[in-house]
C-alpha cells in the first residue's frame, strides 16, 4: 500500500512537472492591450467646454464610433455646440498602448478641423474613458461598446 501511495505521488508530480514545461511562456507583449483590444462599435457621449476667441462654447456631443481593430475608426454623430445642433462625421486613426492607454485623432467634417483625444481602456474593453487632448478644449466622456466582442454585428 505504501509503495502504491509513492508511486501515484511521483507519477502526479511528474504530470504536474511535465504540463508547467510545456505551458507556452507568457510574453510581455501577450499580456496588455492592443488596436485589436477596441475593435468594434462604441456609443459615445462627451459635455464639455471650448474657448474659441471670441469666448465660452459649452459642447455636448453623442457619436456612434467603430474602430477597425487595426488602428482606423469612423463615426457619425450630432454635437451641440452652445445649442447651435451639428451633424458630423470623423475619421482618423487610433493607437492602444500594451498598458491599455491610447490616443487617437480624427477629422471632423464638414467643419475641416482635427481633434485629439486620450483614452484608457475599462471593464474588459467594454468602455471607454475619454478626454481631449487638445488645448483650450474641455471634454470627457465615455464610450460604450455597443455589442459585446464577437457579436455577428460589430
Amino acid at each position: 500500500m505504501k509503495r502504491s501511495t509513492i508511486a501515484k505521488i511521483f507519477t502526479v508530480a511528474a504530470v504536474a512537472a511535465l504540463a508547467v514545461a510545456i505551458a507556452p511562456t507568457a510574453n510581455a507583449t501577450d499580456r496588455g492591450c492592443t488596436n485589436a483590444s477596441i475593435k468594434g462599435t462604441f456609443a459615445f457621449k462627451a459635455t464639455g467646454s471650448h474657448f474659441p476667441p471670441a469666448g465660452v462654447a459649452l459642447l455636448d456631443v453623442v457619436f456612434a464610433q467603430t474602430f477597425d481593430g487595426s488602428g482606423a475608426l469612423t463615426s457619425t454623430g450630432l454635437q451641440s455646440d452652445n445649442g447651435k445642433i451639428l451633424q458630423l462625421t470623423q475619421t482618423g486613426t487610433y493607437t492602444v498602448n500594451p498598458d491599455c492607454t491610447g490616443t487617437y485623432t480624427v477629422l471632423v467634417s464638414p467643419l475641416g478641423f482635427t481633434v485629439h483625444f486620450f483614452f484608457v481602456i475599462a471593464d474588459s474593453g467594454n468602455e471607454l474613458v475619454v478626454i481631449s487632448a487638445d488645448p483650450n478644449t474641455v471634454l470627457a466622456g465615455t464610450a460604450r461598446r455597443l455589442f459585446p466582442a464577437g457579436d455577428w454585428r460589430q
